[in-house]
């Protein structure tokens, strides 16, 4: 049991409502920021219980900062804990809170977990996570409740935007002129999803490198490709024919 199990299973103060798979998890990703100078952004406040575990898990030097919607939120501040009121669905909100925060190490996304405030939370908040920093959505089963505007492969969800997310990463290696590398493609090391959360590890990336040692021993084999060409230009020109 990690400690931020330990804490959860043994707190008898404000509510805290997580999925158990989610403290491996955390630990997982946050271990190497204990007992560093950090800044943390938690998105949903609720009963400020997730807060306060924050608090305890990274130590003295963390400031945290949470943001929601309801105004009785504003009460639960404590020393190292600041909460800021505003919807994470207004997007001049989101800009102003991006010109008031210092850069954030952790982002957590635990809000009102419609499709709206995820992908408008991420398009505003994500450039305020440092070039080392996590970006992290939770709960994203709701890419698969109607209610929430979700659904199984619908357009709007979460889920099926963020998909767009491992072309970003490829872009590098695109050798089509409508799809071009982007700020995502430049600072994003890794994604990785798990049961309702997804994870974005940045770094600063640079164009990646395909290397080679050692010689030559035997000769190289080229298949014929000649047949796949002619398909391929065949196709082309038929799309060029259809206006594609």
């Amino acid at each position: 049991m990690n400690d931020l199990e330990k804490y959860f299973y043994n707190n008898s103060e404000n509510l805290i409502h997580k999925w158990k798979h989610y403290f491996e998890i955390y630990d997982k990703y946050f271990s190497k920021y204990k007992n560093k100078d950090l800044n943390i952004l938690e998105i949903g406040v609720f009963q400020g219980g997730s807060l306060k575990m924050w608090k305890e898990y990274f130590g003295k030097n963390v400031k945290i900062y949470g943001v929601d919607i309801n105004p009785a939120c504003k009460s639960l501040e404590e020393n190292g804990i600041e909460i800021i009121i505003g919807s994470q669905e207004d997007r001049q909100f989101l800009q102003k809170l991006k010109s008031q925060l210092p850069p954030i190490d952790i982002l957590i996304d635990d809000g009102g977990h419609t499709m709206k405030q995820q992908i408008i939370t991420f398009e505003v908040l994500f450039d305020l996570v440092k070039e080392d920093g996590l970006y992290i959505c939770e709960d994203l089963h709701t890419s698969y409740w109607y209610d929430y505007e979700g659904g199984y492969k619908r357009k709007t969800s979460f889920i099926e935007y963020s998909k767009n997310f491992i072309d970003y990463l490829h872009a590098w290696h695109s050798r089509e002129r409508s799809f071009k590398i982007n700020n995502f493609t430049k600072s994003v090391h890794s994604i990785h999803y798990y049961d309702s959360m997804i994870v974005l590890e940045k770094r600063k990336i640079s164009p990646p490198e395909d290397l080679t040692t050692g010689n030559y021993v035997i000769p190289i084999y080229k298949p014929d490709l000649s047949f796949f060409k002619k398909v391929n230009i065949k196709i082309r020109s038929l799309l060029q024919k259809q206006n594609y």
